[in-house]
């Protein structure tokens, strides 16, 4: 069992949405909680680090993307609990939206592949029903 499993409070998550052209920035999980989904990069904020520290951080150790100026985008609730009920994962993730800087997508740490995804074909990628609900949300405050 991770330190991550039935935590004593809610644990700070930082997801990012980076857009580049038609497409969006997703990596497969290789650690639990969803090992092997499709999502956005991201993971735990560390103590001693702004939100948007830690969102650039996870972005280049998972990726090795640098990203933009981060748009704050939205706030996600991630609690799930096992067969008895109680909360197994607990996360608050704050999801921030950029655009592609530099560097070409390349699968490290925890996560097992890393590909820009065309927006036009999310729907292979399987992802929870939150990250189509940020991406979207993502591409109207990129538009502006």
């Amino acid at each position: 069992m991770s330190d991550r499993e039935y935590p004593a409070r809610p644990i700070v998550g930082i997801g990012v949405i980076v857009l580049k052209d038609d497409s969006v920035l997703l990596v497969r999980r290789g650690k639990p909680p969803n090992v092997g989904s499709w999502t956005l990069p991201g993971g735990a904020q560390e103590v001693g680090e702004t939100s948007e520290q830690a969102a650039r951080r996870e972005l280049l150790e998972e990726t090795g993307i640098v990203a933009g100026p981060l748009l704050f985008a939205a706030h996600v609730d991630n609690i799930r609990r096992d067969r008895e009920g109680r909360v197994q994962f607990h996360y608050t993730i704050l999801d921030f939206a950029a655009r592609w800087e530099s560097g070409d997508p390349v699968a490290a740490t925890d996560v097992s592949e890393a590909v820009w995804a065309p927006l036009s074909r999310l729907q292979d990628y399987a992802l929870w029903s939150e990250a189509y609900r940020v991406i979207d949300i993502a591409r109207s405050l990129l538009a502006a």
